[in-house]
């Protein structure tokens, strides 16, 4: 399997600021039951995005798939890029190091 991060872009520049309009808000419920469902498939290894209000704003989801081809289904499938509330960039990604998330505790009999 190989590893790919898409990051989102809102397509309309004040949804960041102004909020979400009842259309685009009911779009990201579906793209969370999305990514939720990529996660629970263990797809999914991270998605979140940054704390910026303005135009600097973005998501990132990390997953895996088989190839290039795949990802970018995944990518398309996304309710909210499928729907035109999200623009998204596939890039060719591999985790290097990652830390466990917070509230994380390592399982019993594990090292």
């Amino acid at each position: 399997m190989e590893q790919f991060l898409y990051q989102l872009m809102p397509t309309r520049a004040d949804m960041l600021l102004d909020g979400l309009t009842d259309r685009e808000n009911e779009v990201i419920k579906s793209h969370s039951v999305y990514l939720e469902d990529l996660k629970e498939k263990g797809v999914l290894k991270l998605a979140g995005r940054t704390t910026s209000t303005d135009a600097s704003g973005f998501g990132v989801v990390v997953f895996e798939a088989k190839n290039e081809e795949a990802g970018r289904q995944i990518m398309a499938d996304d309710p909210a890029v499928k729907e035109g509330v999200l623009a998204a960039q596939l890039f060719p990604f591999r985790i290097a190091l990652m830390g466990n998330p917070p509230g994380w505790t390592q399982p019993s009999g594990s090292s």
